[in-house]
């Protein structure tokens, strides 16, 4: 089969008729199904509209051509849903799951997480996979029955598990978990609905989860350009990337830098989602699986990129920590990002009215430990944008970082 041709669905994609449903029982849509369902709540949430004003990897008001954590998530969606379509799954799902991913991101990137871990670290740390979770089960109030977005089971699943199991069959942590044990969204989640941590997720957030990678790798890439961190001709230190190259120089002589990047950039999309749909094919033929329940049971990921294009993606992304990420001018702007939050943080914790009134808890209520205390401080900051904690720290602070 081509790799630009639609599979019919496989026995292996999740089933929306045999969804195991959702926590709060509702009458089915007579227009769509469960997942397209799911795909809809997510579009239509706040938690989204937010990631058009949070970073990605450059502060919003830097340019309005770099990468912001909704247009992120758009990218990924994309390449999700070409890869979904090439392997027979259900779309749907695919695209709930990768609109869904960032939601629990907090303002400034990378460096909102690291501030907010540290700010909660004596109450649970952060986890922004905890935190999407929490976002669409509990702080998203748009539906009068119940709060979050009563999502199916198989979207929950694939937004806590899609980078593979969290624990061992005897509940024991794994892999990034290990030293500090389960984040505390999921781990008290999973006492209501139990999510199954010990198995692999569907294969819809296995190519979810790729896809972000497919995304991260190019993109910043772009990005990175645009920002004059780094040249095409830079890009050459890797094998993969300087064979692109040379192509590109051959075949478009004398091409300028700017259309080398764009053009560079597309050829490594499709190079990565041509990679990792032949290696999915491998792995599902030699694996067989007959349903989505063998592939959660099967052992290990199914969705993947061969050896050589795994190690040539390591090199890439080692290229853009050390060339982007790590650069001196991000790490100054984001050194700031996280002083506000540190302010912010501090700022709630002392003078507990300067917290809008929703966000105070309810008069008369039981008392609120530390910990609820701290958890509701960091939930009500991790769902800022980057404008938004801004303009808090200019209200309460007489002196703000200019994040540039």
């Amino acid at each position: 089969m081509s790799v630009g041709m639609a599979a019919p669905r496989s026995v292996y994609a999740c089933d929306p008729d045999r969804s195991r449903g959702r926590l709060f029982e509702e009458p089915p849509s007579r227009t769509r199904s469960p997942f397209r369902r799911d795909c809809d709540r997510v579009i239509h949430s706040t938690a989204f509209r937010r990631l058009k004003h949070k970073t990605q990897v450059f502060v919003f008001h830097e340019g309005d051509h770099y990468r912001t954590r909704l247009t992120h998530t758009l990218e990924v969606a994309q390449i999700a849903r070409a890869l979904a379509r090439q392997l027979g799954l259900d779309e749907d799902l695919t695209e709930t799951l990768a609109l869904a991913h960032d939601l629990g991101h907090p303002p400034f990137g990378h460096a909102g997480e690291r501030a907010l871990d540290a700010c909660l670290r004596d109450h649970g740390g952060f986890d922004h996979n905890a935190q999407t979770l929490r976002v669409v089960t509990s702080l998203e109030h748009r539906y009068p029955d119940f709060d979050g977005l009563n999502l199916t089971w198989e979207s929950l699943e694939g937004i806590v598990k899609h980078n593979g199991p969290l624990t061992l069959r005897d509940g024991t942590p794994t892999g990034r978990y290990s030293d500090h044990g389960i984040p505390l969204g999921i781990a008290d989640y999973i006492n209501a609905y139990d999510l199954e941590l010990w198995s692999f997720a569907s294969l819809e957030a296995q190519v979810a989860a790729i896809a972000d990678d497919i995304a991260y790798d190019a993109h910043d890439i772009d990005d990175g350009l645009r920002a004059g961190l780094f040249t095409v001709d830079d890009l050459k230190v890797m094998p993969l990337t300087a064979q692109m190259i040379a192509d590109i120089d051959a075949h478009y002589p004398g091409l300028d830098d700017v259309r080398r990047g764009a053009e560079l950039v597309r050829e490594l999309i499709s190079h990565l989602i041509g990679a990792v749909f032949l290696e999915a094919q491998r792995r599902l033929q030699a694996a067989m699986p007959k349903s989505a329940e063998e592939v959660r049971h099967h052992g290990e990921v199914l969705v993947a990129f061969p050896a050589a294009v795994a190690q040539a993606e390591t090199e890439i992304k080692a290229f853009l920590k050390l060339r982007m990420y790590r650069h001196p001018r991000v790490m100054r702007v984001m050194g700031d990002a996280e002083r506000i939050l540190f302010d912010l943080f501090a700022r709630y914790q002392n003078s507990p009215a300067d917290l809008p009134a929703e966000w105070l808890p309810p008069a008369g209520g039981n008392r609120e430990t530390e910990t609820e205390r701290a958890r509701r401080i960091g939930n009500f900051i991790a769902g800022m944008t980057d404008r938004f904690a801004i303009t808090e720290h200019q209200r309460l602070f007489d002196s703000t970082p200019d994040l540039r």
